[in-house]
């Protein structure tokens, strides 16, 4: 038994179920023994492995698109951010690359870095140590410079804590967890306090049994950055695991050495996520005044970027690689792998242009 079951099972004993979104905070950010505050659990070591860890073909693209978007907008003063940096492998990466393109950006461009675990605060600086950017770190978004910033963001809003409500005698039900008599974690329902307009279109004929998943967390968190950008100018580029559309369905899931587990056990040590609905997340960046672009497949917009040219460049002055790149492509781009299952959105003030987003320029 973890030590956050043993002190989550007094607590239920105490006060009754946890509400889904307390369970899930304290699962992934609980400072002495959640899974992301208290361990790395990103990679081929760890549990699970994020786009930029498949290939640098990743972050060289995304650096390659940011400084177009700066460039096509004239964005002379814009500091670059990146929310949720894991392991620092996208930003090592995109500065890499940044430098390349553009070496003077190595004196003029402001670095900022947003992670709330300091062990992985801790990873990122030995990996950015000689990157010959000036970087800081923040706990917070609160703490960004109020200025234009050009903001990137892979798998962040995964993360953050849903709710979720399950259709039962023709009412929604919220989950919560509370514990049986040999002391398992399981799920319960509790009277939901939801209101009719937070469900999506059709709501109304969906037998019993149906999941909704809704992320107040996590549009609040979007509502937060796209008032930041359309008050003080800049972009911002999510991707995310989730669904283009609205819907209904079960989405919440454990991660634990590359497999699935059980989302219940041993809290702590596993990943917790679900996938993200762009929809909600575009509707909320909407109600702060920001432009928002369309939400292709990661697979679309990495290939718009050049993805497929970028390997077959890699390949030619590498050609022992050339197995390896092409696995690391069709894992990117392939439909039957992150090419269809993840989506991108585009967040910006109402004068800037996002290329490959917007109308795909």
């Amino acid at each position: 038994m973890t030590p956050l079951k043993s002190r989550m099972l007094r607590q239920i004993a105490r006060t009754g179920p946890i509400p889904l979104p307390d369970y899930w905070a304290q699962c992934l950010f609980d400072p002495e023994h959640g899974y992301y505050t208290t361990g790395y659990p990103i990679g081929a070591d760890g549990d699970f492995i994020t786009a930029p860890e498949v290939s640098q073909m990743f972050g060289e693209l995304v650096a390659a698109w940011w400084l177009a978007t700066v460039r096509q907008n004239s964005l002379d003063e814009i500091a670059l951010v990146e929310i949720g940096p894991g392991r620092g492998t996208l930003m090592s990466d995109m500065l890499r690359t940044l430098g390349k393109l553009d070496p003077e950006l190595k004196k003029t461009l402001p670095v900022h870095m947003v992670e709330v675990s300091p062990r992985l605060t801790e990873l990122q600086r030995g990996k950015l140590a000689s990157s010959g950017f000036r970087i800081d770190w923040h706990q917070s978004l609160e703490t960004l410079p109020v200025m234009p910033l050009g903001i990137v963001a892979n798998e962040l809003f995964d993360a953050i804590p849903i709710r979720a409500f399950v259709k039962h005698g023709g009412h929604w039900r919220e989950k919560a967890v509370g514990a049986d008599a040999a002391e398992n974690l399981v799920f319960q329902s509790m009277p939901a306090s939801l209101s009719l307009s937070d469900l999506p279109v059709g709501h109304e004929t969906q037998t019993d049994g149906s999941i909704f998943e809704y992320a107040p967390a996590r549009e609040a968190m979007m509502q937060e950055i796209a008032g930041r950008l359309a008050a003080n100018g800049g972009f911002g580029l999510f991707i995310d695991y989730g669904h283009a559309r609205s819907g209904f369905g079960d989405t919440l899931q454990a991660i634990k050495k590359h497999a699935f587990a059980n989302p219940l056990e041993d809290p702590g040590k596993v990943d917790l996520t679900s996938h993200v609905d762009f929809e909600a997340l575009a509707n909320a960046a909407r109600r702060e005044g920001a432009n928002v672009s369309s939400v292709p497949e990661q697979g679309t917009f990495l290939t718009r970027l050049g993805i497929i040219e970028r390997a077959e460049q890699l390949a030619s002055a590498q050609p022992a690689s050339h197995n390896a790149l092409e696995i690391a492509c069709d894992r990117l781009i392939g439909k039957d792998q992150m090419g269809n299952l993840f989506k991108v959105i585009g967040i910006a003030a109402l004068n800037v242009i996002l290329p490959a987003l917007d109308d795909h320029r």
